[in-house]
């Protein structure tokens, strides 16, 4: 894969961060493919929480869908309410996950991920278009859809870390998708 820093123009340099964002998005390289991780995964296993970690593959899948969601609404100009607390942005209840409620999670997580996927895709123009800040934690980070869009991956790519993480202690690692074994 090409190097941002061995492009030779802006252009150039568009086409490689549209690939990179791809890729992230769906997993390549260093990373786990983010559907891969929670395919063929039991409602039951991903409700299961591990011994000293607060949540389950659901919660996590849910929290990452909840800020997915928001950053595209924020994307569409639509101006989406900002949680007062982290603690919003996951499930309210703890409750085991009926096997109907996990396939909608992640049936919307694949879904999320896709547009993400388009949105990577834009043209140079449209990654740098600012994005309107709704809240003042908005406008602490660079307000670009280019800026949005590598801040999904770097979260995602920390939560999609902890599913990988619960799957090894529950001893479902790696999925059927592929994943490192190291």
């Amino acid at each position: 894969m090409r190097r941002l820093s061995d492009c030779a123009d802006e252009s150039e340099f568009i086409l490689t961060l549209q690939r990179a964002l791809t890729e992230l998005f769906r997993g390549n390289g260093a990373h786990a493919d983010p559907v891969a991780c929670v395919e063929a995964l039991s409602a039951a296993l991903a409700a299961r929480r591990v011994e000293g970690f607060p949540h389950s593959i659901a919660d996590l899948v849910f929290h990452m869908n909840y800020w997915m969601g928001y950053e595209l609404r924020r994307i569409r100009g639509e101006k989406p309410k900002y949680p007062e607390h982290n603690a919003e942005s996951f499930p309210i209840v703890l409750m085991p996950v009926g096997a109907q409620e996990w396939e909608r999670l992640r049936k919307d997580f694949a879904g999320f991920l896709a547009e993400y996927g388009k949105l990577a895709h834009s043209s140079e123009a449209e990654l740098q278009r600012e994005i309107e800040s709704v809240h003042e934690g908005d406008k602490k980070v660079a307000g670009t859809l280019e800026s949005v869009l590598c801040q999904m991956v770097a979260h995602n790519s920390y939560h999609v870390g902890q599913i990988a993480m619960i799957r090894r202690m529950l001893g479902v690692w790696p999925p059927k998708g592929g994943g490192d074994t190291w």
